[in-house]
């Protein structure tokens, strides 16, 4: 499985997440299988968002791409991090 990690700053978490919310199938057509969203224990706005993805290329594509920077700018996000991820093992304890 591929991953997608994202830390980001939101100038506002409700007003964010109902951007994020609404984006959910375009996120899932372009390749995204799951998520969590998380967020800083004493830090409210700042948060992470981790997705499982078909492939790093499709998430690359989707959030490099010029609709994908627009939305994050209606959304008040601040300088993401994107760190893409390649399973190399999991387990169960």
């Amino acid at each position: 499985m591929q991953y997608v990690l994202i830390i980001h700053e939101v100038a506002d978490y409700p007003a964010w997440k109902k951007v994020f919310d609404a984006a959910a199938k375009i996120r899932k057509e372009a390749g995204e299988r799951s998520y969590q969203v998380l967020k800083y224990e004493h830090e409210p706005n700042k948060i992470v968002h981790f997705s499982a993805w078909t492939a790093i290329a499709d998430a690359k594509r989707f959030f490099e791409s010029p609709e994908l920077v627009k939305i994050r700018a209606e959304a008040g996000v601040k300088s993401p991090d994107f760190i893409y991820l390649e399973q190399l093992e999991s387990g169960i304890l």
